[in-house]
């Protein structure tokens, strides 16, 4: 990537740490962190701010993943998301949702409550990978929705959104995504992939801070769903454009994704979100994820000639910012490595190692070096 030094500059975290665990929280860039420090320092000193609104960020994210913004909403977190449409859809007698054995626990637990009363099916990974052939056994007429992660937290195996809408909708339903590991760092396009309803938190690759979150909802599905809570945020703007009492005697439902907000979302989040969605769009997702695979073949290489057993998919269609590889006491590994300040996670038995765009390929070597001590 062109400019690498420059782009450095503005990550502070490099002068202190190799950081590399962005599946699990980034660290904050600088203009992102300046924007969070004026609007504190903005609301102490006069009580509002003078940072441009940009809708708090719902059209950056809309481009972000070839949305409009009418058809984002703010949640605080994926969860959110995630439990916003296990309640707005419907369940007949026998109804089932499809997952995997690789999900996230919010990607399922919304739809193990017993109050729903559906059943989950879940597709079991073979040796990391979930095939498109034991998707489309487990889908059938009965089935309400698939409902997944792009890309698979523990190994990085990505799935492919528009077969797997294709399965659902040949059977009338619905694909949810859960894009927290793939936003920011992979390229998305909803409508091409004819995603139905997709939700990412901002604070992993999206390089924001917690309680940022947004939710697309496919257009023709937005007025179709009562939202399942309701505040003065779900309804239609004019309501609250006027000087009068406002209007307490009757609910006119927004016509965009904001009916599934409910009332003040965190400013300060979504302020620090927009910075870091900008950020992201200069330079362009396609560049950031031809780097971030770069720097994870790179990865893949070295661990491969240490011997270690990679958990992570090598084949590119299945590839992501995500590596995994089996370890003896990956835990203690972990703690060492971070006290060396080399960040990364124990996932799964092993080590999960997931740079960014501004990483670099002598912080990955350094990673390998240190390993090879511990071992």
């Amino acid at each position: 990537m062109e400019n690498i030094k420059r782009i450095r500059e503005q990550f502070p975290v490099t002068k202190n740490k190799v950081f590399m665990n962005h599946a699990a929280q980034s660290p904050l860039p600088k203009p992102v962190a300046d924007a969070v420090r004026k609007y504190v320092n903005d609301s102490s000193n006069f009580g509002t701010t003078s940072i441009e609104w940009n809708d708090d960020g719902k059209p950056f994210f809309a481009k972000l993943i070839g949305a409009n913004p009418k058809q984002i909403a703010f949640i605080e977190n994926t969860s959110v998301g995630l439990n916003i449409v296990a309640n707005v859809l419907s369940y007949p007698h026998g109804s089932k949702i499809v997952t995997t054995d690789l999900e996230y626990p919010s990607v399922v637990y919304p739809w193990l409550r017993k109050s729903l009363g559906v059943k989950v099916r879940y597709v079991r990974n073979v040796n990391g990978k979930i095939s498109l052939e034991d998707v489309e056994k487990a889908v059938d007429d009965k089935t309400v929705a698939i409902a997944i992660s792009h890309v698979e937290y523990v190994n990085g195996f990505r799935h492919d959104l528009g077969a797997l809408g294709e399965i659902a909708h040949e059977h009338g339903a619905y694909l949810i995504v859960d894009a927290i590991q793939s936003a920011g760092a992979m390229q998305i396009d909803v409508k091409r992939h004819d995603v139905d309803f997709l939700m990412s938190a901002c604070y992993k690759w999206l390089l924001s801070p917690p309680g940022a979150g947004y939710l697309y909802v496919k257009e023709e599905l937005i007025e179709k769903f009562e939202p399942p809570f309701v505040g003065w945020a779900s309804v239609k703007p004019e309501v609250f454009e006027t000087i009068d009492f406002f209007d307490i005697w009757s609910m006119r439902l927004s016509e965009t994704a904001s009916r599934f907000e409910v009332g003040s979302p965190s400013f300060i989040s979504l302020i620090g979100a927009t910075e870091a969605l900008k950020m992201l769009l200069d330079i362009g997702v396609e560049k950031i994820e031809k780097r971030i695979l770069k720097l994870t073949d790179h990865l893949i290489e070295a661990v491969k000639d240490l011997g270690y057993e990679l958990q992570t998919p090598e084949e590119p269609q299945y590839r992501s910012g995500i590596v995994n590889f089996k370890i003896d006491k990956p835990k203690e590994v972990a703690e060492k490595l971070n006290k060396k300040g080399i960040v990364v996670s124990a996932r799964s038995h092993g080590i999960r190692v997931s740079p960014h765009f501004y990483n670099t390929e002598e912080e990955i070597d350094k990673l390998i070096r240190e390993i090879k001590q511990f071992g």
